[in-house]
């Protein structure tokens, strides 16, 4: 299957066509998506439409995705197509108008197939709901994709398509492309606009904490497609080699296990930079206080997620109490700024195991198993808060395979606005394992 960029290319230089590449398409998920479960909102009619527009365009079309088919993660608006974001009461609800995120990839030349699986509220990391049904992971039927873009990575991972976009709040575009062996990027906050990425019915503001972003099968892809999504107005930096980077490791979180596979891993990875002449370390005293951010971090998730209403038998929050979870976000802000004056990247776990068994038990009973110790599985929260409390840039990647043949994947986590040094760290560190 050609990247995206290979497609457009192929397009632009008339060894194929966007119908045909469309038609492709839509064969692989019409012959392969009835066990997975990812692509649930079908708009093929109107792809082969918008194909057969691009054929008809100027040859020296210079539009990036040029004839690019793509899905979209369910949550997006895509104008006549259903957004419910897995609530059986807004299955019947069609958006009016496209997201910006749908607009600016259509006026890059993708052509949108349709949409894809996520969990009710995109408030799981499987991704399973009453409308939709359940998707699960191309690698191992029997296990998630993860979520809350699910969908989105497990479309990738089964080869439907080259590109996707999802959002983010708590490792839900980083911990799929994770599971599912295939890259993804969650944004500095803010970077990108989320303006049509909004609960169903509603026109709401964007929520505290949640960003949107870009996944991918291949780096190159991912990079231009945060491009095309906006991040072209951030700032790039000066290329290096992997001997250039200063990168902090951190196997475990002091509040969540991880595997140890996965600590073997990343620490494979910090050999590897130490031995292309890179300064790795292993510890450092500059790291914010995580305990503390991590119980800041969900007080302030589980107040964005239920847009303030009270939990069960507790109280509405008060305005000065939320005054005082900013004024610990922008704390955190301001230690991780320190810290990264001393780093280029942070490189740690996005949970602390590798694609596991379907499990319908609520995310905040949930057990998790690792190695052979059970744990609660909502602790494990603690590590996609690491970059989204503090509104950080962090690209998932993979670096290794676990003894069940899953693969591994780690967040690199950069400085505010680096998020293009986030990504080529990230590249470097998949590029080395591979050597």
């Amino acid at each position: 299957m050609k990247t995206a960029l290979q497609t457009a290319a192929a397009i632009r230089a008339g060894e194929t066509t966007a119908l045909a590449e469309c038609e492709a398409a839509i064969a692989r998920i019409e012959s392969g998506d009835t066990a997975i479960n990812a692509v649930v909102v079908r708009d093929f009619d109107r792809a082969r439409e918008a194909a057969r527009a691009i054929d008809a365009s100027p040859k020296d079309d210079a539009r990036p995705l040029l004839g690019v088919p793509m899905t979209v993660k369910e949550s997006f608006d895509v104008a006549g197509l259903v957004t419910c974001w897995g609530f059986p009461e807004h299955a019947d609800f069609t958006a009016s108008e496209d997201a910006v995120q749908v607009t600016r990839l259509k006026n890059a030349g993708a052509v949108i197939l349709g949409k894809t699986n996520v969990p009710v509220a995109l408030a799981d990391l499987q991704t399973n709901n009453p409308v939709y049904g359940r998707t699960r992971n191309p690698l191992d039927l029997t296990r998630v994709p993860g979520g809350s873009s699910g969908g989105a990575a497990a479309a990738l991972a089964a080869g439907f398509v080259p590109i996707e976009i999802g959002s983010d709040i708590g490792g839900s575009i980083r911990l799929p492309a994770a599971f599912c062996d295939v890259w993804g990027h969650k944004p500095t906050y803010n970077a990108l606009s989320s303006f049509g990425h909004n609960f169903p019915r509603t026109h709401s503001c964007g929520v505290a904490l949640n960003v949107v972003g870009p996944l991918a099968r291949d780096p190159d892809d991912l990079e231009a497609l945060f491009g095309v999504m906006g991040g072209d107005a951030l700032a790039r930096p000066a290329p290096r080699g992997p001997g250039d980077w200063r990168i902090l490791l951190l196997p475990e979180h002091p509040l969540a296990k991880s595997q140890a596979t996965i600590q073997t891993a990343i620490a494979a990875v910090g050999e590897a930079f130490r031995a292309a002449g890179a300064q790795v370390d292993d510890a450092s005293t500059l790291l914010p206080d995580l305990v503390a951010q991590h119980g800041a971090y969900i007080h302030m998730l589980v107040v964005a997620m239920a847009r303030g209403a009270p939990m069960e038998g507790g109280q509405p929050l008060v305005l000065p109490d939320w005054f005082t979870l900013i004024d610990a976000q922008a704390k955190s802000r301001r230690n991780w700024a320190r810290l990264f004056t001393h780093y280029d990247a942070v490189i740690a776990p996005i949970w602390g195991t590798t694609a596991y068994a379907h499990d319908d038990t609520p995310l905040m009973t949930r057990i998790a198993t690792i190695d052979g110790q059970d744990t609660p599985a909502g602790v494990q929260m603690a590590y996609p808060g690491l970059a989204t409390f503090p509104m950080l840039p962090a690209t998932s990647v993979r670096v290794g395979t676990d003894p069940d043949g899953l693969p591994i994947g780690v967040q690199v986590i950069a400085d505010y606005n680096r998020d293009y040094t986030a990504i080529a760290i990230a590249r470097a560190a998949h590029e080395l394992m591979r050597s």
